[in-house]
Order: C-alpha cells, then sequence, then structure tokens
C-alpha cells in the first residue's frame, strides 16, 4: 500500500466528515436531527423522564407507531435512554442520556427560532405563492 502525503491525507480526512457529502457518517445524523418528530421528543423529554403515554400527550400529532419509531432512533443513536421497572404492568421511561442533553441548546434555539418566526415564514409563502 502506497504511502499518503500529507495534504492526501488531510483530504481524506476533510472528506470523512463533511456532512455536504453524501458519503459522510454526518448525513445520516444530519437527516436524524433535521425530523420534526425528533426535535418534538427532545424538547419534551428535557425536564425529565416520561412515560411513552405522557410524551404522546406533549407531542400532538405524533401516532403511536412515528413515537415508538421516534424513541427507538433517539435510542439507538444514542440520545435517549429507555429504563423498564418490573412492575406490574412493566414501567417503561424514557430520559435524555448526556448526549441528549449536549443537543438541546441547539434544538431549543431552532424550535424557538420556528415559534417566532412562523407569520414571517406564512408571508413569505403568500408571497411567492402569489407570483
Amino acid at each position: 500500500m502506497p504511502t499518503m502525503s500529507a495534504a492526501d491525507r488531510r483530504e481524506v480526512l476533510r472528506r470523512e466528515y463533511n456532512a455536504n457529502l453524501a458519503e459522510c457518517p454526518g448525513h445520516e445524523i444530519l437527516a436524524t436531527l433535521s425530523d420534526k418528530w425528533v426535535t418534538l421528543v427532545l424538547s419534551a423529554l428535557a425536564d425529565g423522564p416520561l412515560r411513552h403515554s405522557e410524551i404522546a400527550r406533549i407531542v400532538a400529532g405524533a401516532t403511536q407507531k412515528m413515537l415508538t419509531q421516534t424513541l427507538r432512533k433517539l435510542e439507538r443513536d444514542g440520545l435517549v435512554q429507555r429504563a423498564v421497572t418490573a412492575s406490574v404492568p412493566p414501567r417503561v421511561d424514557y430520559e435524555l442520556t448526556e448526549l441528549g442533553f449536549g443537543l438541546l441548546p441547539i434544538q431549543r434555539a431552532i424550535k424557538a427560532w420556528a415559534e417566532s418566526h412562523i407569520a414571517e415564514v406564512h408571508a413569505a409563502r403568500a408571497r411567492y405563492d402569489k407570483e
């Protein structure tokens, strides 16, 4: 195997973690983070552990299937952990991990921006649609 120059090594590293490139590992994480249900579930869990039914009440509009898929995706990515308490019936709680808490400030900022700029976005859409 030929040795690489320092410039070649830098190029390889640059390409490995450039989320604009489809083959970048970060690309798939961005896809997850841009999901509206992910943002809403992370926001719901910000104040502490919740049961599935409690999350469903907070995240209005999410079907049980969508909520379950989102929680599994977040658990797989290490953003949420699931704790099962042995009882009858079994109790299952979901809570943010340290990694999930680290994402909260960014998710909260995006959510706040969306909530405070919706009128402007609707106005821009109306102007665009008139053209």
